[in-house]
């Protein structure tokens, strides 16, 4: 029998980085790390967890960067953050694609190439759209959230490093 992979998606902005309102990360200066996000990364990989990144990033369709930008800000990202494993981005505008968040297509090519079973899986994000992607395939789904807004989600959490509590419990039932 084969084992398949356990794995946590993240969303990238709000959740690793701080969310630009009304514009995109654009190049490395721009990109700015929330507090604790490698302390968190490093106790999911001690979980036993693949770390895939699962990120849209129409800013490319829009024309306002390249995905030579994007790769030199996501070099930036893996440098700060070696324990992350995979990188996915949908650089379609909303409409144009499968794989845009809340679609799945980008958790389904994770899948494929990392052999992810999604039911012992999370998806951890600060929008109702990653939510709706991770449940669609069947993840655990956590959101990072400041208020009480609705949502969802099956947990809720005010950062990723409140998430490693949530993720343990889940782990030992």
């Amino acid at each position: 029998m084969i084992k398949l992979n356990r794995a946590i998606f993240l969303d990238r902005d709000g959740v690793i980085n701080k969310r630009l309102i009304g514009d995109y990360v654009k190049k490395i200066e721009e990109f700015e790390l929330l507090p604790k996000v490698r302390e968190a990364l490093i106790e999911f990989k001690k979980m036993g967890y693949l770390l895939i990144v699962i990120t849209n990033q129409q800013g490319i369709a829009k024309g306002i960067m390249t995905e030579g930008d994007l790769k030199v800000v996501h070099d930036y990202m893996l440098k700060l953050l070696p324990e992350i494993d995979d990188i996915f981005y949908c650089p379609h505008l909303d409409g144009t694609c499968n794989c845009r968040k809340p679609k799945n297509g980008m958790l389904l090519k994770a899948k494929e190439k990392w052999d992810i079973d999604f039911k012992k899986s999370w998806m951890i994000g600060d929008s109702e759209s990653d939510i709706i992607c991770g449940k669609s395939v069947g993840c655990k789904t956590i959101r990072i959230l400041q208020d009480s807004e609705e949502t969802r989600a099956d947990f809720v959490a005010k950062s990723l490093y409140d998430c490693i509590e949530i993720i343990k419990k889940d782990d030992l039932k």
